[in-house]
């Protein structure tokens, strides 16, 4: 097994020094190494296409503030930490679940585009990606809060690549639920948070939303919401829905990460476990234990994966 990080500062300062019309190959050949992420897409994907949707920077704009983005980067070590951090993560998941077959990791570190109002101001900088196993994108705008997060923000992504690897949890996105995408991202904060303390946590969710038991009586309701294409709202809030065309359901930026962290908790209390122990444990199981001990013992029939989206939330 090998993690590879790719040493992505070097290719991306090429782009922004190549003249403008050889700038999207050469885009394209920074994606090229995760090409295997598209291989269900018939036909394939454009990756230049692939970058902005990531919110990677743009590189036919304004240059200098992305340059300077790569700048502070090189100087945080940034690729020499989230190497360091998921070679720790995953030494982590493996104790806590012996024999654990790992793939071959490829990861992409990227400076976001800055001038995007969501990726800047609704999710603070990050939008990272590590559902498909094999791979991991991380798209960051490099401010104090994302760099004191990213060895947080890697293992959060591991958790994700190990837990839809082969031998954990099988992922399709036509059968899969709200309540399967809480669980993992729940997941993914507490084991960051086991690794890294309250680095561990979501930057992007508001205390505010955490803490909310409106927003977890909403995100409860959708559990069995089935359907990847359905899910911005009830995981990432109404701000995303509205930025990919889906329809808001009531909840604020990172509701689902908030909701999942919650019921992950109360599982976890529960059973006296961890999320690294918890890697492959069916988000069936964490909920039914959680809605349980948090009061929701009529929301179990939700977990069959039949219900379909409301037009607004509760």
């Amino acid at each position: 097994m090998t993690i590879s990080v790719l040493p992505s500062a070097a290719a991306m300062t090429a782009i922004l020094d190549a003249p403008l019309p050889e700038r999207p190959d050469l885009v394209r050949s920074l994606w090229s190494p995760l090409a295997g992420m598209y291989h269900f897409v018939p036909g394939g994907v454009d990756l230049a296409a692939v970058h902005r949707q990531q919110f990677g920077f743009a590189w036919d704009g304004e240059t200098e503030a992305v340059r300077a983005a790569i700048d502070r980067l090189r100087a945080a070590d940034a690729w020499e930490r989230i190497d360091r951090a998921l070679r720790t993560g995953l030494s982590a998941l493996r104790t806590a679940n012996p024999g654990l077959p790992v793939p071959e990791i490829t990861v992409l570190l990227l400076v976001g585009d800055h001038s995007q109002p969501h990726f800047r101001e609704e999710i603070r900088g990050l939008s990272a990606f590590g559902g498909i196993s094999g791979y991991i994108v991380i798209t960051v705008w490099p401010s104090p809060e994302v760099l004191d997060r990213l060895e947080a923000i890697a293992v959060h992504e591991l958790h994700h690549n190990l837990r839809y690897s082969p031998g954990g949890v099988r992922w399709d996105p036509q059968t899969v639920t709200v309540g399967e995408q809480i669980v993992a991202e729940g997941l993914a904060d507490q084991f960051a948070v086991e690794l890294y303390g309250e680095r561990g946590l979501s930057h992007f969710v508001s205390e505010e939303t955490r803490s909310d038991d409106a927003v977890l009586r909403t995100v409860v309701g959708g559990l069995g919401v089935t359907g990847m294409a359905h899910f911005a709202a009830w995981v990432h809030g109404d701000a995303t829905a509205r930025l990919f065309g889906a329809e808001p359901v009531g909840l604020p930026t990172g509701a689902g990460y908030a909701a999942g962290l919650r019921l992950v908790r109360a599982a976890l209390a529960d059973t006296t476990s961890t999320a690294a122990a918890s890697l492959s444990t069916p988000a069936e199981s964490i909920l039914r234990i959680a809605l349980r001990r948090l009061g929701f013992p009529s929301e179990s029939e939700r977990l069959d994966g039949t219900t379909t989206p409301p037009a607004t939330g509760a």
